[in-house]
């Protein structure tokens, strides 16, 4: 009982809410909760008042607690769905609508329950989800809680539908079956929407189930747990369900069912329950007619039957009734119009009533209903029994295999098994294959007959295709049997019946021609009627074939039986065939005009009569109409199924391969396809060929020529490599073995293969040709690769075989003159000759037989020199050789424009090259070669090697008209890497860098390893001042494979050129010079008469420490100057005939050969003026200089030092006023002086640099001297007086001049001879302090620091650290760092990788030493 207080507070409350006084309603109801905290009114106050003070979250907290004290009001629940509406909250404001219609439901308030679940239903309409409807609409069924409550509403009142606020609700309690039915709609929507979405999500998964496997197991989550089914039951059982509504949901249940069934899985216990209650239910509603198409085509593929008719006429008529527009019903009734079935079955008088077909032809009948039924299992049995009796194979077997698959399907969707339609399906097939393009597919056709006939032993088509293939395979014994037993089984007087025995009499007859011959009698009386007479054709002509086969006697009669058949089918192909071997063989006289037209004819009507074919290509062959042979070949090809046999996947893929039936055809198409340079085609066709006869030597022969000619040169060896073992004695077999071997660049092994040839034929042209171009090749190649000698010999081959080939066969003079030709433009590269003699021998013998004429195309410029006996041969002389025959090879070759073009610029070509090393003839011999080249572009013009040529030609004399010619050689040919190379090239020349640029990064481009495009480029950085990046230019170059020996000489004088000025440590510069002497070795072997390469070399060698070969080197460049300069009296060969006898001087005074060298100085000396004028020229002056002084140093070593110091005298007077030139002698002199060891020249020596430094205070050389004496003699004075000036200049300027530190070497060899190792140390510290990246210093820092013991010290200063040091660091520091490396073990690991970087250094290999000394000695 609420207290006085609480009952006054809460009229107060209800008083303030009914004035929409809601703050003090709020105020009231929370002072009756002060004092009653579960006052139920006072929560439902409160829940009231927030809510419509907008403070929903306090509102619903005192309505839940108002619910909680009593569940059972329902002011509570109104309040809180008042909430949740206002909120939006659809969810939450449902579920309290469900709450309060059992509150209603359960006081029995019949309208308010009605009320609340009709505002359920519509909000879920509105707001919910199909799952959410569906729950709502549940409450007005029998089975739901609230139902007996709805069931006390009266009858609705379809007049008055607005007298009652519940007429929705009375409506379907009344009537439930709408209500079931929405239900019904929803769930199937929902249940095929989640279908649907987990197939997409789940189809995209890593190892997810095929697409059909994958539905059936989501299929299988929804339809074990599905409503469906008892939803379909209500509806059924329902009394107001209508006919219709009971068939279309029967057709639900059906197909519902039948989803359900073939997604279980086999071994799932509850499918064979399912499946007998689906037959169930499609049994029933078959056998009372209902026109389902769904159960009565379950029903229909649900037979096991082989035959149409085996599924029942009667069926199968009341299928095409019940459902006459449904794709199944037309393919049926166009089956029973093409077989003559009756529509219907015979009326009461035994009249068929069939009706009247359209304007369709029952064939396109069929064929437009199976578009729509593919997938079903009897159409495509019907569809194949059409196409075998249109005796369309390629589609049986395709319709027949799609059957299969069905039945497959079928099987794994049911676990039944259709053993009779699989059976049908594979006799049809099989019958396909044996009678597509027999006997290809007899293998496959026999395989599956074979387990047809284990199933089915009498089968009679399966019998009947095993005695065709058996047939076809000649075991006629076998086939007879089968066909007799096939004969047994059919009934009498049956087409098939007949036709079996006339297939095993014919089979006898091949055994025994007069049993096979009386039984084909026999069975040719029983052919009556114009229904047999393509049977009776066919019945003649094997009589006839059997008269045939007993021998000559019986030509006759057999051609009266060829005949006979004609007359019976004037289209049955053999026995046109057979007439015409009769006319052309044995008819008296041959008749070949009618044997022809008997081919033709058998040809035309049937393309497998291969005799027939085979005779016809023959004859056309030999009447040279190979147009006709190729139709012939290819219709006979067409004839016996081409590549596929008849069978294509849909993609147009061959499905298999298979041997040939006429590999005759075959070979004809091959040879026609490769005489039309079709290769590709004509490979196949030969492949083909060889399937059918893998030991046929010319086909393997034709198959390698096909190969070699497209290209395929390693398949080509193989095939000719087959063909050779089966017919070892072919001559053509070797010589394509050595065409293929040239063309692949086996020169070597081609070069066997021609000979060979020549060998079994001595004069056979092509292959002496061949051999010559081999060998020219050979020498090429050869010549390339270094071995000049070698090459020299393999051109005079060359040469050789050439002048045979022409005394063999005038045909091939232009090809025989060129061999010849480029052979001595071969030999012309080379300045000396190995065998000397045969050269002249061969120059004589090609000048002998040209008689030595020049054409009149180069007479005006060219005359060729007599080789006299007393003058050695050489390049030159082998290049007039090679003008006058290509001028010879032009004359007697062929007038064709090409030919003729290629003669004309080959002599244009030699020309130009003959030419750049004329002087007087070189103008008119280049417009000559231009003139020669432009009539070749008259007769070629698209031919871009003639253009580039040409721009050669005008490299220098005429730039535009060249560089038109390259641009137009290049329109031609925009990828041609020479000519971009080349037109860089003339960029260069003429001064246009940029352009150069461009072209020669255009040709680096297309071809990285062009060896003349990086010489380029290192020519343009050159031009740019960047001589670092040319000489790593060049590098790259030299290191090609390519022939640009120029590259090779350019590279090593400018590895060579730093080496110039002072000399570098000895290590550093043998490993710097290195790659100069390689490439200077091969550049010198190509061309050992170039004095430059030579001289070069020499100095090469001096560098790296060998004088003794770089004076031979330079006595041989002395020499070629020499007779160089008696023939020319060139100044400039003067002059480099002097310096390479002063250089050869040098080399003897170092091998202490003095009076060797006093003779070469003087010899300079002689060429040198003395009073040397002042336009002459530093470098005269330097010579001189060094000659004089070098001439005083010999006179020295040999003990004239009187001699020797006027010598000296005369060099310091020589040097003039050249300071630099004045010091270095200065500082010589004083050296020489010093050597005398006399106390008067040692002090004339130090006076004399003193006197020097005081001219030039930043003579280096002379402060170090100075220095050094000073060192020497112990005077603290001297060293300062010659180091003082120096070291106060700024320590930029000193580090200038004194780029090795020497002064610092020489302070630190002061005090450490004097014993002050800790001033030494100091001095290489402050020297460290300002270059402490010199690697040179801080090993001097380092040495010092160990030699006091301070091994720590010492590793500080070194840093090894092998992730971070630099070679040129390690090589430095290495050896150091294993001295002070003593205790963590790491000692032996650097000496030993010193020694690995520096192998040549002596020190290395003690520090090992000493290492392991020490690790044994501890």
């Amino acid at each position: 009982m609420s207290s006085p207080f609480s009952k006054s507070k809460l009229k107060a409350a209800r008083d303030a809410l009914g004035k929409k006084q809601y703050e003090a309603a709020r105020d009231a109801a929370s002072q009756v909760l002060d004092y009653e905290p579960d006052n139920y009114n006072a929560h439902v106050f409160l829940g009231l008042a927030y809510l419509e003070l907008g403070q929903h979250g306090n509102s619903e907290q005192f309505y839940r607690k108002a619910v909680e004290l009593k569940p059972d009001q329902i002011l509570a629940w109104q309040g809180i769905t008042r909430l949740y509406e206002r909120k939006q909250e659809w969810d939450a404001f449902a579920s309290a609508l469900e709450k309060m219609m059992r509150v209603y439901s359960a006081g029995n308030d019949t309208t308010k329950t009605a009320e609340t679940l009709q505002k359920l239903i519509d909000t879920r309409r509105q707001h919910g989800t199909g799952q959410q409807i569906i729950g709502a609409l549940a409450y007005l069924l029998p089975d739901s809680p609230v139902y007996d409550t709805l069931s006390n509403l009266p009858p609705p009142d379809p007049t008055n539908p607005t007298s009652t606020t519940t007429f929705s609700t009375q409506v379907a309690i009344d009537n439930s079956l709408p209500v079931i039915q929405e239900i019904i709609s929803l769930t199937e929507q929902g249940e095929e929407t989640f279908i649907r979405v987990e197939y997409d999500k789940r189809r995209t998964r890593l190892g997810a189930p095929p697409p059909d496997q994958l539905k059936k197991e989501i299929g299988l989550e929804v339809w074990k747990t599905s409503k469906l089914p008892s939803l379909y039951q209500e509806v059924l059982n329902h009394p107001q369900t209508s006919d219709e509504l009971r068939r279309s949901t029967e057709t639900k249940v059906v197909h519902y069912k039948q989803r359900h069934f073939y997604a279980l899985p086999v071994s799932d216990p509850g499918k064979v329950e399912l499946g007998s209650e689906l037959d169930e239910l499609v049994q029933g509603i078959v056998a009372i007619g209902i026109p389902d198409e769904l159960s009565w085509t379950m029903f229909l593929e649900g037979m096991d039957k082989d035959t149409i008719s085996g599924y029942g006429l009667d069926y199968l008529r009341q299928y095409t009734q019940l459902l006459p527009n449904t794709p199944l019903a037309h393919l049926l009734k166009g089956y029973f119009l093409y077989t003559g079935i009756p529509m219907m079955e015979e009326d009461e008088k035994g009249a068929p009533t069939n009706p009247v077909s359209d304007d369709h032809e029952p064939f396109d009948i069929i064929m437009d209903a199976f578009t729509s039924n593919q997938d079903m299992v009897l159409a495509t049995q019907v569809v194949a029994d059409v196409y075998l009796q249109e005796q369309d194979y390629p589609s049986v077997i395709h319709v027949a295999e799609s059957g299969l698959e069905l039945v497959r399907r079928y099987e794994q969707n049911t676990g039944r098994k259709l053993r009779l339609v699989c059976k049908a399906f594979n006799v049809v097939l099989a019958t396909a294959l044996v009678h597509l393009y027999p006997p290809k597919h007899h293998p496959r056709a026999l395989g599956i007959l074979d387990d047809v006939l284990k199933q089915d032993p009498d089968n009679v088509d399966a019998l009947i295709a095993r005695g065709y293939v058996m047939q076809f395979a000649e075991k006629w014994d076998e086939a007879t049997m089968i066909f007799c037993k096939a004969a047994e089984l059919i009934p009498v007087d049956t087409p098939k019946r007949a036709r079996a025995r006339e297939e095993g009499a014919w089979c006898l007859s091949r055994t025994s021609l007069e049993d096979g011959l009386c039984t084909l009698k026999e069975i040719l009386s029983d052919l009556d009627g114009e229904w047999f007479e393509p049977d009776k054709a066919r019945c003649l002509w094997r009589i006839g074939k059997c008269f045939w086969d007993m021998g000559d006697g019986f030509r006759e009669e057999a051609y009266t039986y060829f005949i006979q058949s004609l007359k019976c089918d004037r289209e049955y192909a053999p026995s046109y065939t057979f007439l015409g071997i009769y006319y052309s063989e044995f008819a008296t006289p041959p008749d070949p005009l009618r044997a022809s037209k008997c081919f033709q004819k058998a040809f035309e009507l049937d393309p497998r009569e291969a005799e027939a074919a085979r005779r016809l290509a023959e004859g056309f062959a030999d009447e040279r109409e190979w147009d006709l042979v190729e139709v012939v070949a290819r219709r006979t090809i067409d004839g016996e199924g081409g590549l596929d046999a008849g069978i294509q996947k849909e993609s147009g893929v061959v499905a298999g391969r298979y041997l040939p039936t006429n590999a005759w055809a075959w070979k004809a198409l091959g040879v026609v396809e490769l005489s039309r340079r079709n290769y590709a085609r004509s490979i196949e066709a030969f492949q083909v060929a060889l399937r059918a006869d893998q030991e046929d030597q010319i086909c393997w022969l034709r198959l390698g020529e096909a190969y070699s000619k497209g290209g395929r040169h390693a398949a080509a060896l193989k095939a000719l490599e087959r063909a050779h073992e089966l017919k070892p004695d072919d001559w053509m077999c070797a010589y394509l073995m050595g065409e293929v071997q040239m063309q692949t660049g086996k020169l070597a092994e081609a070069l066997d293969s021609f000979k060979s040839v020549l060998k079994m034929r001595p004069m056979e042209i092509g292959a002496l040709m061949s051999l010559a171009q081999t060998e020219l090749a050979l020498a090429r190649q050869e010549w390339l690769g270094g071995f000049l000698a070698r090459a020299e010999q393999t051109f005079i081959s060359a040469i050789t075989t050439s002048i045979l080939a022409t005394r063999a066969s005038s045909g091939y003079g232009g090809i025989a003159w060129k061999v010849i030709a480029d052979a001595l433009l071969g030999l012309s590269k080379a300045t000396l000759f190995t065998d000397e003699d045969f050269i002249r021998d061969t120059l004589v013998q090609i000048t002998t037989l040209i008689k030595g004429r020049v054409s009149k195309r180069i007479a005006h410029v060219f005359g060729l020199r007599p080789l006299q006996d007393d003058t050695p041969a050489t390049g030159s002389h082998a290049l007039e050789v090679a003008v006058i025959c290509y001028d010879y090879r032009a004359t007697v070759t062929s007038t064709n424009d090409i030919a003729m073009g290629s003669a004309l610029f080959d002599l244009g070509m030699i020309l130009y090259l003959w030419a750049k090393g004329k002087e007087n003839e070189r103008n008119p011999a280049l417009e000559a070669a231009a003139s020669l080249v432009k009539e070749a572009l008259h007769k070629e013009p698209s031919n871009p090697t003639y253009w580039t040529v040409l721009a050669n030609i005008y490299f220098v004399d005429k730039p535009k008209t060249s560089q038109h010619a390259y641009i137009r050689a290049l329109e031609l040919d925009s990828k041609n890497v020479v000519t971009w190379a080349h037109l860089g090239l003339l960029y260069l020349y003429h001064n246009d860098v940029e352009l150069a640029n461009e072209a020669l990064l255009k040709a680096q481009i297309l071809d990285p390893d062009y060896t003349l495009a990086w010489v380029g480029q290192a020519l343009v950085a050159t031009t740019n001042g960047r001589d670092e990046h040319c000489r790593a230019l060049l590098e790259h170059a030299v290191g090609l494979t390519a022939d640009v020996p120029i590259a090779d000489l350019e590279f090593a004088a400018r590895v060579f050129l730093p080496f110039t000025g002072p000399a570098r440590a000895s290590t550093s510069a043998q490993e710097e010079v290195l790659p100069a002497l390689a490439v200077l070795d091969r550049y010198v072997k190509r061309y050992p008469t170039d004095a430059c390469a030579l001289h070069l070399l020499g100095l090469v060698y001096e560098r790296l420490g060998h004088q003794e070969r770089g004076a031979e080197w330079i006595s041989r460049a002395i020499a070629l100057l020499e007779t160089a300069y008696e023939e020319t009296e060139d100044p400039v060969l003067e002059r480099q005939f002097t310096i390479a006898h002063a250089n050869l001087a040098r080399l003897k005074v170092s091998m202490r050969d003095y009076a060797g060298a006093l003779e070469s100085f003087e010899t300079a000396l002689g060429l040198l003026p003395e009073h040397i004028p002042d336009d002459s020229g530093a470098e005269v002056r330097i010579l001189r200089v060094q000659a004089l002084f070098g001439s005083g140093l010999a006179h020295f070593r040999l003990g004239d030092l009187q001699n020797a110091m006027t010598t000296f005298q005369a060099a310091l007077d020589t040097a003039g006023e050249n300071d630099t030139l004045r010091g270095h002698v200065t500082v010589l002199l004083a050296q020489s002086m010093w050597a005398i060891g006399t106390d008067e020249f040692r002090e004339s020596a130090k006076t004399l640099l003193l006197d020097s430094i005081t001219t030039d205070p930043e003579n280096l050389m002379a402060i170090n001297t100075l220095a050094g004496m000073g060192i020497l003699t112990a005077d603290d004075g001297l060293v300062d007086a010659a180091l003082s000036e120096i070291q106060s200049l700024p320590i930029e300027r000193q580090q200038e001049l004194d780029p090795r530190r020497d002064v610092t070497y020489l302070l630190v060899q002061h005090h450490l001879g004097q014993g002050d190792i800790k001033q030494a140390n100091r001095i290489v510290q402050k020297a460290l302090h300002v270059e402490p990246s010199n690697l040179h210093i801080r090993r001097d820092l380092a040495s010092l620091t160990l030699q006091q013991g301070n091994k720590r010290g010492t590793r500080a200063i070194l840093e090894i650290d092998s992730s971070v040091c630099s070679i040129e660091e390690a090589k430095e520091t290495l050896a150091l760092a294993a001295i002070a490396n003593d205790e963590d073990g790491n000692a032996l690991r650097y000496a030993q990788k010193a020694i690995m970087l520096g192998p040549g250094n002596i020190m290395n290999w003690k520090m090992l030493a000493y290492v392991r000394a020490r690790d044994v000695g501890s």
